[in-house]
């Protein structure tokens, strides 16, 4: 084991973590790989400059500091990294935009916050660019969303096959954007059961999923649970 001499003595430099990594993040990630790579990414971004920060693929496997960290898994460091990129992507950490020109594709990663998804949904809208040498007209962006499966390990549990049937009937019937966002509510409300994802989903289909559209507020929304067919299972 390699020693570590301490900090020194005078002026040192932080990276700000929010607490919510600590609180909600860290204890989810179970991977060695995944947690040093984002919490370099996290070190990388404090260090750039500007409203739109970002890190790219290439950036990352030309970082040799990165890639040491990552040597001894039985793994060439740079596919080691790609997977902890993947989990990342999946787990919700990061936002993934992809650039494919060409026989060339480019990946660019940002946090998942606030300005993050702002920075990502302008990108969508073709109101931003990340790098001006590459043509808006010849480049096709995919901003990545974890899969429903990987959703359903993450939130619910191990995967069977007939669960398995179920989400790919699931993922072709409604948006991606809708699956996300159910299986949050889910976990929002302690309720991790892939029926109950299921309801909110069916919900949605067949009354709509806004409330502007349906023309409900909250007290009417609350109401019709309580006076309805669920309401032997709500308590008041």
């Amino acid at each position: 084991m390699k020693g570590f001499s301490g900090f020194p003595a005078g002026k040192v430099h932080f990276t700000p973590l929010p607490n919510l990594f600590f609180s909600k993040l860290l204890p989810a990630i179970d991977d060695l790989a995944e947690l040093k790579v984002t919490l370099h990414i996290f070190w990388l971004l404090h260090q750039k400059k500007g409203h739109l920060r970002y890190v790219s693929q290439r950036e990352l496997e030309a970082d040799g500091v990165l890639l040491g960290g990552l040597r001894g898994k039985g793994q060439e460091p740079e596919e080691c990294l790609g997977q902890a990129l993947e989990r990342a992507v999946a787990r919700g950490t990061l936002l993934r935009v992809t650039a494919q020109q060409g026989d060339e594709r480019n990946d660019w990663y940002f946090i998942n916050t606030d300005a993050g998804r702002k920075a990502v949904e302008k990108i969508r809208r073709g109101e931003l660019e990340i790098e001006a040498a590459m043509s808006p007209d010849e480049v096709r962006l995919e901003v990545e969303r974890p899969n429903i499966f990987v959703l359903y390990e993450q939130n619910i549990g191990l995967l069977t096959p007939l669960i398995a049937e179920e989400l790919r009937d699931a993922e072709k019937t409604y948006p991606a954007d809708w699956i996300e966002e159910a299986f949050r509510i889910a976990v929002e409300r302690n309720a991790r059961r892939w029926r109950y994802v299921c309801s909110i989903l069916e919900r949605w289909a067949a009354e709509g999923k806004d409330r502007e559209k349906t023309g409900r507020g909250p007290e009417e929304d609350r109401r019709r649970y309580i006076e309805g067919k669920y309401a032997e299972y709500i308590k008041h």
